[in-house]
């Protein structure tokens, strides 16, 4: 399976994301002949336990997610940051979830937007919104290099081309960049060999920086 590097915008202090700066990288990719491929979506759905019992509520994991991911549309993956857990089951586990009501959906997020073809590239480029709203609260990238399996065998390819990318996209003078933070796989028993648990736990990961960019933003308001 090709690498993948998900990216998140990072807003300089004192501003937030918005849809002229998703306008704007999109532009940015074009103008590096980037061909438009479609489009593309996640659903990232932070899960809370249904308990009688509300005592045994600190017995269950605050940071439990599950994600569906376009390129896997049969399968649903479980992710827990704490434990460093993450688990791929058949799509069909939300269905039981819900009969079962074990489990119940607090909050949802779509990450959605435009692919592009690069080369031997992907990009995508999309906005972080609650489901069922239109109000943006992020920016993602995914970067994909589709002729290597290897994490490591690719990173000089994604470090060469996100630095291009990033010298492009700087001369938009825009406030903020895209930022790239590669959690320790090997915490959640992955390896070398890049899997869609792999792209998973990298949306864990950035939606916790999404959400703390949020907050931060909401405290330099108030």
């Amino acid at each position: 399976m090709p690498i993948k590097w998900v990216l998140h915008w990072q807003p300089d202090v004192g501003t937030t994301a918005s849809g002229q700066i998703v306008n704007e990288v999109t532009q940015c990719v074009e103008s590096m002949n980037g061909v438009k491929d479609g489009r593309w979506k996640a659903t990232l759905t932070f899960y809370k336990p249904m308990l009688r019992d509300q005592a045994l509520l600190p017995e269950f994991p605050r940071d439990f997610m599950g994600i569906s991911l376009p390129e896997q549309p049969n399968k649903y993956y479980f992710i827990i940051r704490g434990q460093r857990l993450v688990l791929e089951a058949d799509s069909t586990i939300q269905t039981i979830m819900d009969k079962l009501q074990s489990y119940k959906s607090r909050v949802s997020l779509n990450f959605e937007g435009n692919q592009y073809q690069l080369g031997d590239f992907q990009l995508r480029v999309g906005k972080v919104s609650p489901a069922h709203s239109e109000t943006l609260r992020g920016i993602v990238m995914e970067l994909e290099y589709l002729p290597i399996s290897s994490i490591e065998k690719a990173r000089q390819m994604m470090d060469g081309f996100l630095g291009l990318w990033q010298e492009a996209v700087s001369k938009r003078s825009l406030p903020g960049q895209f930022m790239h933070i590669e959690p320790n796989f090997t915490e959640f028993g992955l390896g070398d060999y890049y899997t869609s648990q792999h792209t998973a736990v990298q949306y864990a990961i950035v939606v916790a920086q999404v959400i703390a960019t949020v907050q931060a933003g909401q405290a330099v308001r108030n």
